[in-house]
């Protein structure tokens, strides 16, 4: 994630909505994937500083102050292209709903700011029914998921269908994704991991369903024609396969090549953008002499250009030194995974999908 620069010159940060250090207010271009100072104009009408167009604020920007997304003047849609494509938002007249839906609202932004600059093709339901995005942010009614000493006969599963991506809304509540991390046993568990999980799901179908690559996948991956239900029921009642570290990113990613696939996508996104984040700060992540080591550097050609060898070595660096950082806070590890010889060669193939756009 890249920080921009308000026309006062201080740093500005993705989810900022005011200068601290000018007092201009602040929005993001999606059209630019910038961070913006504004200049009011009148009618809910805003000139920003970086290029000089003319926006509105996002509805939910404007009346909930939940998002920092501008919508282009020319644009007659009242929400921003973030917020559009939630089709279902929980019910906000409660207060803690209201807190849950912000922090979802962020992490799905975080996600969808990765898609833009990979270019990956991005289409809302509105514009394609059938192969277009979605999101349905929902609830539980009556006891959760969360509860598990009382069952729900219908709760709320986060998950991914035909381009429909669905979060139970108790995953943005601290204590109950924790407690579903420790009950699972899981190594990392967060909002942003979840989106870059399901949007996989979603690639998947856009970038390799129909693709020549599908017998490359299958070579990888294993074969996705394999009963999903049955892989999946088999996987919960008995555990990963014995040893599954050597090939696999995550104990739940050995369940079923669709969740390989997903899994080792999100792990591609949680690289990308950090190491971008990186760069931006001017971290020295190489071997010295040519790592990203400029804000300019890592860039969407720097990313054709590089080898995914090249590639995992600086995220090797970076990750154990993010660990150590992490560590010298008392925290746990900020990136807990190896990346084995066989995961490396997975990850190779997302970098090619991603970078040649599913070709």
């Amino acid at each position: 994630m890249r920080t921009n620069t308000c026309q006062c010159g201080a740093r500005l940060h993705f989810e900022n909505t005011l200068c601290i250090s000018c007092q201009h207010e602040l929005g993001f271009l999606p059209d630019a994937r910038t961070i913006s100072a504004l200049t009011p104009i009148g009618d809910n009408r805003w000139k920003a500083s970086a290029n000089n167009h003319i926006y509105r604020k996002c509805k939910n920007y404007s009346e909930h102050d939940v998002c920092n997304w501008m919508v282009a003047e020319a644009n007659s849609q009242a929400f921003c292209f973030s917020c559009r494509l939630s089709e279902i938002i929980p019910d906000l007249s409660s207060p803690k709903n209201f807190e849950l839906w912000r922090v979802i609202e962020r992490a799905k932004r975080r996600l969808l700011y990765s898609l833009l600059w990979l270019e990956l093709p991005i289409i809302s339901k509105q514009e394609d029914a059938q192969h277009g995005l979605a999101f349905h942010l929902m609830e539980d009614q009556g006891y959760s998921e969360f509860a598990r000493e009382i069952p729900m006969q219908n709760p709320v599963m986060t998950g991914h269908n035909s381009g429909t991506i669905t979060l139970n809304i108790a995953e943005a509540d601290p204590v109950a994704r924790e407690q579903t991390r420790t009950f699972m046993d899981e190594r990392y568990r967060t909002l942003l991991g979840h989106f870059r999980h399901e949007s996989g799901h979603y690639y998947w179908d856009m970038l390799l369903r129909n693709s020549q690559r599908i017998n490359d996948f299958r070579a990888l991956f294993g074969d996705e024609r394999n009963d999903y239900g049955a892989v999946m029921q088999a996987y919960y009642a008995n555990g990963p396969v014995a040893n599954w570290q050597a090939n696999w990113i995550s104990a739940y990613a050995s369940a079923h090549p669709w969740e390989d696939w997903a899994e080792t996508w999100a792990h591609y996104l949680h690289m990308i953008d950090t190491l971008e984040t990186a760069s931006d700060y001017g971290f020295d992540i190489g071997d010295g002499s040519d790592g990203v080591a400029s804000r300019q550097q890592f860039s969407a050609e720097y990313l054709s250009s590089i080898s995914i060898n090249d590639l995992v070595n600086e995220w090797s660096n970076l990750s154990v030194a993010l660990n150590d950082l992490n560590r010298s806070m008392g925290l746990a590890d900020a990136y807990p995974f190896v990346l084995s010889g066989s995961i490396i060669q997975k990850l190779a193939f997302v970098h090619a999908m991603v970078i040649n756009r599913g070709a």
